[in-house]
């Protein structure tokens, strides 16, 4: 979880800045109170705002911090956003350079230039559409620019941006006090979840935070946020007037009304197409709608969800574009908070999961070197004892206890190889999963056919990460154990395949099969399930009366690759 922009520390003097922002009803009062916020929170020493044409293919304007008006004479003409500068224009999204003349498209500077280094540049987008850039160069220390850094001047350009379009826009002084109040608003909507992130880790609690705030925020009726799961979105929590008994449904993501939102990653509001509206509210648990507003949660390029918020108390009960900007606004710290509290989960679980496989490899090694060792050592005594003189039928006592030794001795090692595999360790998945199944096929007399197609095939010594190894382990053994034990299989097959995008792994098996969508007994799937989404991965499940198919697909990275034990 990130600890720096959204730290008790640092959160409460960035929304101050971000409150004196909006607090501005004067264009230039904005770029200035800006320029002061973006240095002080970044360390920059040079900071410039440039203000795009309206081509929007150069600047028009270029307020500058840091250059004094002799410097500035000095190196005449100012930019007009060719370069590095004209990145943020051709592509507005944050940029940061350890060094700026290393980029392509840099040519240097003009002759009088204080000579510049590191480089953070942040758009500044009204309305969806870019309007103008924050640059920032030589943070204090001579480090570069953080992620933290690029986090508070990407805030406080959101900021900046609903400033300037409040003073540009709003004329009328009650005009002002309202987008004041409104804008006000949203910041201590933000704050508030902002700081969840670092008081309130559990997801649930910071779900319960975003949809009351969200609500509150644009007056309406109810408010729900759903969050992406693979190719469905599960109604999370809800707000207002919401059935709560529908909280937690699933949704095909492809049939969604949502589907367009999350694809373009731009609001919409659903106000005209009566049908649509009511498609809308029937999937997001809300009953008899007027209007909604629907708004993309993302986080760092990745959609996780949407905020859905229905028929506001104020004006005709149709959203206005100023809702939209405030709720896309507020949105944007949402799923910052998500991320942040979805993070924390899994870095638990992934403890828990660890410290899980540390203790199965104690008990493994304990059954081994000791009971393992001295059910050995009575094999061997009673060997002897059989080959001594036979005394009343002694010898077929000593016989049967002999073969209960081997059996139990047999089952042993099996239990021992289940909690923590030595291949595994070893030799690597191949070879674990070839015993694996060696193992089962012995104690089930199930035929079971094995395909394993790795990258370890054509580079001998090659490993997969471990993380990525003890899931795709797991998930087999734990879909094979299923298999054998509920459904009544007579065939299963076991596919798993490495390709250039990840892993596949894939348990087949011919039996019964069962409800998907009914409870089901012990924490078999949703372990299978928990482990596979800790590697990024995503777990499917099908299953008919001709069978169950459990399947998980495993992306692997170029530095998963880089860095895969060898």
């Amino acid at each position: 979880m990130n600890n720096g922009l959204f730290s008790h520390e640092r959160v409460r003097p960035l929304f101050d800045a971000a409150r004196a922002l909006v607090s501005e009803l004067e264009p230039d009062a904005v770029l200035e109170e800006l320029l002061t916020a973006a240095t002080e929170f970044t360390g920059a020493r040079y900071a410039a705002i440039g203000v795009l044409h309206p081509n929007r293919v150069e600047l028009e304007r270029f307020v500058t911090r840091g250059i004094d008006a002799e410097d500035r004479a000095r190196i005449g003409d100012l930019p007009r956003g060719r370069g590095v500068l004209g990145q943020l224009i051709t592509h507005p999204e944050p940029l940061v350079l350890d060094r700026v003349s290393d980029h392509p498209a840099s040519f240097g500077f003009p002759p009088n230039h204080p000579p510049m280094s590191t480089f953070l540049g942040v758009p500044i987008i009204i309305r969806g559409a870019p309007w103008g850039n924050l640059y920032l160069t030589d943070k204090e220390g001579g480090g570069p620019f953080t992620a933290s850094d690029r986090d508070a001047a990407v805030l406080l350009a959101e900021w900046s941006a609903i400033a300037v379009d409040n003073a540009r826009n709003f004329e009328s002084s009650e005009q002002r006090r309202v987008a004041l109040e409104a804008a006000v608003g949203a910041l201590e909507a933000t704050t508030e979840v902002a700081l969840a992130v670092g008081g309130e880790p559990d997801v649930s609690r910071v779900l319960e935070l975003i949809v009351a705030r969200g609500r509150d925020l644009v007056d309406a009726r109810a408010l729900v946020i759903a969050l992406r799961e693979g190719p469905n979105l599960v109604v999370d929590q809800g707000s207002g007037d919401v059935d709560g008994n529908r909280l937690g449904a699933t949704i095909d993501l492809a049939a969604s009304a949502v589907a367009g939102v999350l694809r373009t990653g731009k609001p919409r509001r659903f106000d005209h197409d009566a049908d649509e509206l009511n498609d809308l509210a029937e999937e997001l648990a809300v009953s008899t709608p007027g209007s909604a507003l629907v708004v993309p949660l993302q986080y760092r390029s990745e959609a996780l969800g949407v905020l859905a918020a229905f028929d506001p108390a104020h004006g005709e009960g149709i959203f206005t574009e100023s809702d939209e900007r405030l709720l896309a606004v507020f949105a944007a710290s949402a799923a910052t908070a998500v991320a942040g509290a979805r993070s924390v989960a899994a870095g638990r679980l992934r403890s828990v999961l660890d410290a899980q496989e540390r203790e199965r490899a104690r008990w493994a090694r304990e059954l081994h070197d000791e009971t393992l060792q001295d059910m050995a050592a009575l094999a061997i005594h009673l060997e002897l004892a059989l080959k001594a003189p036979d005394e009343g039928g002694l010898r077929d006592a000593i016989s049967i206890a002999l073969g209960h030794v081997q059996r139990q001795a047999r089952t042993l090692r099996g239990l021992i190889t289940d909690l923590r595999p030595a291949d595994l360790d070893d030799l690597g998945l191949r070879a674990a999963l070839g015993a694996l199944v060696e193992r089962v096929v012995e104690t089930s007399s199930i035929p079971i056919r094995l395909n394993v197609a790795l990258r370890q095939d054509q580079a001998p010594g090659h490993r997969l990460p471990a993380p990525v190894e003890d899931a795709v382990y797991r998930m087999v053994q734990e879909a094979l154990t299923n298999a054998v034990r509920h459904s009544g299989a007579k065939r299963i097959s076991i596919l798993v395949e490495e390709s250039p995008s990840g892993i596949t792994a894939e348990v087949r098996d011919d039996g019964d099969g069962f409800d998907t969508s009914g409870p089901t007994n012990g924490f078999g799937l949703m372990g299978m399930n928990e482990r596979v989404q800790l590697v990024k991965g995503k777990l499917q499940l099908a299953s008919s009366a001709r069978g169950t198919t459990v399947r998980a697909e495993v992306p692997l990275a170029a530095d998963d690759r880089k860095h895969a034990r060898t």
